[in-house]
């Protein structure tokens, strides 16, 4: 064997941050753009009131009418002949939970109150009318 000096490599372990956060800077530019797009729900004109705003932190069953007068019960259409039903098994005497109804403002009066009229019958005392807020100019 020969003594020949083994050079070693001297490694530089440094980390280049530039690529790393131009990488998360585009990942955040492209969830800014599309966050908005992801949101569900049901289109619902909802009528102005002066009112204050809610701190929902709790688990709620939210009702809907659109315009077309269909109604939806956490974001699934049911039919008014079977909306009865269908609540009762949502809320299974879970008389703690909170309600909150929004109505088109072109949503027939009657059609609203037979909506009402089956939560109360199933036991929801605890209802809550969603608007918006009035523009006070």
């Amino acid at each position: 064997m020969s003594n020949r000096k083994r050079r070693r490599r001297n490694i530089e372990s440094t980390l280049n941050l530039t690529n790393m956060i131009d990488v998360i800077f585009a990942l955040l530019i492209i969830f800014m753009i599309t966050a908005p797009m992801m949101t569900q729900g049901v289109q619902v004109n909802l009528p102005n009131a002066d009112a204050e705003n809610l701190e929902v932190d709790q688990t709620i069953i939210e009702i809907a009418i659109n315009k077309k007068s269909e109604i939806y019960l956490d974001k699934v259409n049911v039919p008014l002949n079977k909306f009865g039903a269908e609540f009762n098994r949502v809320f299974q005497n879970r008389f703690d939970t909170p309600i909150y109804v929004s109505a088109d403002k072109e949503v027939p009066y009657g059609l609203f109150v037979r909506v009402i009229s089956e939560v109360q019958k199933a036991g929801g005392v605890k209802l809550g009318f969603l608007t918006e807020p009035l523009n006070k100019e």
